[in-house]
């Protein structure tokens, strides 16, 4: 079990050995990881922007197909949202109810209502996050049509995003060289949309005071 997790949390790291033993099914691993990161929200501890964008490093080397690639993990990413949100409105409540305050529970829903579109969206590029956004976007009752168009918009951008910087830019020697360290600026980027917008949020709430 232990190796499990291990392997699991670095997954990256065994990527190339895994398509040098089993070939094409690392389509099918990096789906399932997509799959679940996504779609479990007790998951959010897996691999995501990392492991795509070395995904399109590996794919730059002629081992992965790059188009095959992203479309295979936005589909990942985009069922993995929508089951997030349908496990988080059929279940989110029954299972939180005991926790969540009536009136938390109907700020949530109006902030869904008027902020959600854009939640969905920006959340894809924040880890953790990412993972709960969905989850809470059922529990608030979002109109699933509308989260719907943005959580595909949402996936396809991001995953697009790290696929082809991936495949672009990961072989350069620079970023060869330094992955790891190119990897911890990756996660801490994906930070930025979200201090962005507490930044505006503050700055709203600042003007609603005067």
């Amino acid at each position: 079990m232990v190796l499990l997790i291990n392997f699991l949390l670095h997954l990256e790291d065994y990527i190339a050995p895994f398509i040098q033993a089993y070939g094409a099914w690392v389509y099918t691993l990096l789906f399932a990881v997509i799959f679940v990161e996504t779609g479990l929200v007790i998951m959010p501890i897996l691999p995501g922007d990392s492991l795509i964008f070395i995904a399109g490093t590996i794919a730059a080397t002629g081992a992965l197909n790059p188009y095959l690639l992203f479309i295979l993990l936005s589909i990942a990413a985009i069922l993995g949202d929508s089951m997030n949100y349908w496990i988080g409105k059929s279940f989110g409540l029954r299972v939180f109810s005991r926790f969540i305050n009536q009136e938390y529970l109907d700020k949530t829903r109006l902030f869904f209502h008027n902020h959600g579109r854009k939640t969905i969206v920006l959340a894809r590029f924040m880890p953790i996050i990412r993972t709960f956004a969905p989850f809470i976007a059922g529990i608030g009752e979002m109109n699933y049509l509308s989260f719907l168009s943005y959580n595909i918009i949402g996936g396809i951008v991001w995953v697009g995003l790290f696929v082809f910087s991936g495949y672009y830019f990961g072989n350069i020697p620079f970023v060869k060289d330094n992955l790891t360290i190119v990897i911890l600026l990756i996660i801490l980027i994906s930070f930025i949309p979200a201090i962005i917008e507490y930044i505006r949020h503050l700055r709203r709430a600042r003007a609603n005071k005067v």
